[in-house]
C-alpha cells in the first residue's frame, strides 16, 4: 500500500505558521533555502513535500517538525503497520512516519523510520538542544552526528546531539527504527 503525506495537514500548518511569524510566501521560502514555486504547492497541498523541504520550514518556523505534518488529535489513533502517511527523502532511500507528536506539554515526537541500503539520509541541524534517540528494530544502520556515526543492529539504542549535521544509512534492508526527536525549546509557543 503506498503510503502518501498528509497533504492538505502540511499545507494549513504551514500557512499557519507563516502567518504566525508575518512573512510572506517568498520570504519564508528563501529563509527555508527552497522554490517560492515549491512552497506555493505546498500551501496549496498540490506538492509532493520530501522531508528535506519539511525539516527546512520547521527549523525557520522554529517549530517540531510534528507541527507540519500531524493531524488533529483524537481520543484513540491507531496507525496500522503499512499504512500511516510516510514522508519520503529527496535524496536516500529513507521514509519518516510521524507516530505521535509531542502534546503542548511535552517536548518529544515519535517517528518509524525505514531505508533501504543506498545513500544516508543527510540532515542539517535542528533546533538548538534537541536530542535524538534511536532504536534499532530491523537491519543494520549507521547513525549520529558528522563524523561520529555509529554502526547498530537490530536492538541496538543510540542518542546523539541533533543540533548539528547528522545522518542514518542502512547497511542491510529492509531496515526500520523508532526515532524519537526530544526539543529543548520553549514548546508552548508551537500549539
Amino acid at each position: 500500500m503506498e503510503r502518501t503525506p498528509p497533504l492538505q495537514t502540511i499545507a494549513a500548518a504551514i500557512r499557519r505558521e507563516r502567518a504566525r511569524m508575518g512573512i510572506s510566501s517568498a520570504e519564508l521560502a528563501r529563509r527555508a533555502g527552497i522554490a517560492k514555486s515549491t512552497l506555493s504547492q505546498l500551501e496549496a497541498a498540490t506538492g509532493n513535500p520530501s522531508v528535506e523541504t519539511l525539516w527546512a520550514i520547521a527549523v525557520v518556523a522554529d517549530v517540531p517538525f510534528s507541527t507540519l505534518v500531524d493531524p488533529p488529535p483524537t481520543a484513540v489513533r491507531v496507525i496500522r503497520a503499512g499504512a500511516g502517511p510516510a514522508i519520503r527523502s529527496e535524496s536516500s532511500p529513507f521514509t519518516s512516519l510521524l507516530l505521535s507528536a509531542g502534546s503542548a506539554g511535552s517536548r518529544r515526537d515519535l517517528h518509524l523510520i525505514t531505508s533501504a541500503p543506498g545513500e544516508p539520509r543527510t540532515a542539517e541541524a535542528h533546533s538548538p538542544g534537541t536530542t535524538e534517540h534511536m532504536l534499532v528494530s530491523q537491519g543494520r544502520w549507521t547513525a549520529g552526528p558528522a563524523g561520529e556515526e555509529v554502526e547498530l543492529d537490530p536492538g541496538d539504542y543510540v542518542t546523539f546531539p541533533a543540533d548539528r549535521p547528522h545522518s542514518y544509512r542502512a547497511l542491510t534492508g529492509p531496515a526500520s527504527a523508532a526515532l524519537i526527536m526530544e526539543y529543548q525549546s520553549a514548546i508552548t509557543k508551537w500549539r
